[in-house]
């Protein structure tokens, strides 16, 4: 993951508030679309497919200020480096390397810091 800058950040285990959008995201999914489709038709690869599309395209989302997410991706995008100029920026020594056990990497740092 360093290799390609990606940082390793473990959500603390039972923080749902960690995992907010993805839960919310879900939540929609299961009111919006699975409570409206036949979960065994034949065609359930296209209603999703339709039903992504609408979602990123034409729905809007409050988190966005009513603003679809392909609305909000090309405002953002404007502002967003590439990745040249970020892996330009990139400076691995300055990486903190993280324990995928979470106490155990809260005890590391805690001990990196009275030292």
């Amino acid at each position: 993951m360093m290799t390609l800058g990606i940082k390793f950040r473990p959500n603390k285990p039972a923080s749902l508030h960690l995992n907010g959008k993805v839960e919310r995201s879900q939540k929609t999914d299961k009111a919006e679309f699975y409570a409206t489709v036949d979960i065994d038709s034949d065609d359930l690869d296209n209603q999703l497919s339709e039903w992504q599309h609408y979602y990123n395209w034409n729905r809007p989302h409050s988190a966005h200020k009513g603003k679809t997410p392909m609305e909000k991706y090309f405002i953002v995008s404007n502002e967003t480096p590439f990745s040249d100029e970020v892996l330009d920026n990139y400076d691995i020594s300055k990486e903190r390397i993280q324990d995928a056990n979470y106490k155990l990497d809260l005890e590391i740092a805690r001990l990196k810091r009275s030292l």
